[in-house]
Order: C-alpha cells, then sequence, then structure tokens
C-alpha cells in the first residue's frame, strides 16, 4: 500500500470522526422541525464514490456503526445496510456512471431514502406502534431531508480529498 493511499484512507478516517462529533454534539447542529440530520450517511456514500469495493464497503461499515452508537437504537442496524449501500455504490460508479455531482446527489437520494424506509420499516411498522404513517411524515422525512441538504458539502470534501491525493499517485 502506497503512502498516498495511506494518507486519503487518514483523511476519510478523519472526516467519520469530526462528523461523529458534530452529529453527537449537544446544541451544536441546529435541529429543524426536531430532526438533526445524520451526517456519516452522504459522507459514507460519497466516500464509496471515490473508492474501490472493500475500502468503500469499510468506510461505510466504520460510518454505520458510529451511527448506530450515536441513535442509541439496535448496534449495527445501520452498520450493516449501509456497508452493503457503499459496497454497491462503489461498485455502480466504477462501472457504470461517471461520478459527477448529478450522480452524487442521485445516489445520495436514494441511498438515504432507502435506509430511511428501512428503518421506518424495522422500528415503527414492524413493531406495530400506532400512526406509523405520522412517525413517517414527522419525524423520518424531516431527518431525510437534512440528510439530504448536507450532501453536496460532503461530495465537495471527498471529491477534493479523492482528487488532491490521486493526482500526486500517478
Amino acid at each position: 500500500m502506497n503512502r498516498y493511499r495511506v494518507v486519503r484512507y487518514l483523511g476519510y478516517s478523519i472526516e467519520i470522526l469530526v462528523l461523529f462529533v458534530l452529529q453527537e454534539t449537544p446544541g451544536l447542529i441546529p435541529e429543524i422541525g426536531g430532526a438533526r440530520p445524520v451526517m456519516l450517511i452522504p459522507a459514507a456514500v460519497c466516500i464509496a464514490m471515490f473508492e474501490h469495493e472493500t475500502p468503500a464497503m469499510v468506510f461505510g461499515l466504520a460510518g454505520g456503526l458510529l451511527a448506530d452508537f450515536g441513535a442509541g437504537g439496535l448496534l449495527g442496524f445501520h452498520g450493516l445496510l449501509l456497508a452493503v449501500v457503499c459496497f454497491a455504490v462503489s461498485l455502480m460508479a466504477a462501472n457504470l456512471f461517471q461520478t459527477n455531482f448529478f450522480t452524487a446527489l442521485l445516489t445520495c437520494a436514494i441511498s438515504e431514502a432507502c435506509l430511511t424506509l428501512l428503518q421506518w420499516v424495522f422500528f415503527f411498522v414492524v413493531h406495530g406502534y400506532a400512526y406509523p404513517l405520522y412517525a413517517l411524515t414527522a419525524h423520518y422525512l424531516p431527518i431525510f431531508c437534512y440528510t439530504f441538504a448536507l450532501t453536496p458539502v460532503a461530495y465537495a470534501f471527498n471529491r477534493g480529498l479523492a482528487l488532491q491525493i490521486r493526482s500526486k499517485e500517478e
């Protein structure tokens, strides 16, 4: 493994840790409609767009486990799902589409929507809580929108990091 790859992976690791700290610090990120963003999701998906499948899956797993740890829910739920999503995104980014701002927005929107809907299904619908549609519209939809709003920042940071360091590799 060359040193530029190590520097890139170190940058991604620091990014995930900093986003976790920012996300979990009370009162630092303002709540909108009672919702706080899950900043680790767009970061992991954007990392996956610029990396090979295995590192993308590892960073997805790490981001998902930190999201689970911070949420205080079922440990491993987001970790497993985000690892699978990041693996798929990395595979598609390498073989099916070009990595640009539009595809990043579309990919993050689909990934975040799938993760949010699966969380709603497993934590509200399956458990049989009353008013699951209210929980979807009042809680999960604002979280999705707030998280998606941070996608351009995550894409810009990870694109800059990946391209800057890869240009030095060559």
